[in-house]
């Protein structure tokens, strides 16, 4: 059995990569290299440098690995770009994993796992959101994922495949420094990025109806999710396993306001938060139901919020060693 992992070098990928060659798998990684870094990756990896919509090279790799299952995470995945570049979100995220799907099709892989998104939700007034909560995007990101679902589910019906959806919810921490996130987009490294300036962490809107009005949000262990996409790849291994659908997250609430002051106790910093304006589409509150991940493969996140900081903050500190007091 080899998986191929497209974006395998990028910070999600290079843990569901060591995760699945720990647990035995073979691994083969194809990635452009626009933010994956191929040190991540373990010994045992093979990878290859290209594009997931270079169907030329999809079928050389494909074919010339054996392989016999793909977990897709190759995407653009900024939602400030969506709105700004919608046309390219949609020709990588839609038209490239369609290209993928046929090469997947044609050498007769079977298993196909896809990198979705709690964007697809929207922002959904109720406690806790389940796999079916309405999916109503408010942005071209979310669109993308939900439209590359329907893609994925289309193709698994037309064609035999065992496929699975994954929405991750806010996904934080490293299991090692050198696999942190290098990028400052999601809101642990961006508090980092300001408290190594000397900077306030800033918290936008503390007006919302939550208990200290600031918005609530499922954060999840990146080392969770890797173990995760571990469950459903031996699942989908399953004969007849058919389409899952499945919520990534704890299941818990932390606001903004409280993980700013984790981030704080574990950095040692006494910078105070600023509070601004509120953002556009920023929902009071997102949290998954994470009962049906656990119902389908007894997997739970096993990882808390503190956790998360302190292995980010290790592998912040790694790339950025003026940023320790």
């Amino acid at each position: 059995m080899t998986w191929l992992i497209t974006g395998g070098a990028g910070y999600i990928g290079a843990h569901v990569a060591r995760a699945m060659v720990a647990a035995g798998e073979r691994v083969v990684v194809l990635d452009d290299r626009s933010s994956g870094i191929a040190e991540r990756l373990p010994d045992a990896v093979t990878l290859v440098e290209g594009s997931a919509s270079d169907r030329a090279l999809l079928d050389r790799v494909l074919a010339g690995h054996a392989v016999s299952g793909v977990v897709h995470l190759a995407a653009k995945k900024q939602v400030g770009e969506s709105v700004e570049k919608p046309l390219l979100y949609y020709r990588e995220n839609v038209a490239g994993l369609a290209v993928l799907l046929e090469a997947v099709v044609a050498a007769g892989v079977r298993r196909f796992l896809f990198s979705s998104s709690a964007a697809v939700y929207g922002v959904p007034d109720v406690d806790l959101i389940t796999e079916e909560t309405p999916c109503l995007p408010i942005n071209p990101y979310g669109e993308t994922k939900l439209t590359g679902e329907w893609l994925v589910r289309a193709t698994g019906k037309a064609h035999g495949l065992s496929t699975a959806c994954l929405r991750y919810f806010n996904v934080a921490g490293a299991a090692a420094p050198e696999l942190a996130d290098t990028g400052v987009f999601n809101i642990v490294p961006m508090m980092f990025e300001r408290l190594t300036h000397g900077e306030a962490p800033r918290i936008f809107g503390d007006d919302y109806p939550t208990p200290d009005g600031t918005c609530i949000r499922d954060y999840i262990h990146v080392a969770d999710l890797a173990e995760a996409h571990l469950a459903v790849a031996r699942r989908l291994d399953e004969t007849g396993a058919g389409d899952l659908t499945l919520n990534v997250g704890r299941g818990e609430g932390v606001s903004v306001r409280e993980l700013a002051d984790v981030i704080g106790g574990v950095t040692g910093s006494d910078l105070k938060p600023v509070v601004e304006p509120r953002r556009a589409g920023d929902a009071p509150k997102a949290v998954a139901s994470a009962a049906r991940i656990t119902e389908e493969l007894g997997w739970t996140a096993r990882r808390g919020v503190r956790e998360m900081v302190e292995s980010a903050w290790e592998g912040w500190c790694l790339n950025h060693p003026e940023a320790r007091p």
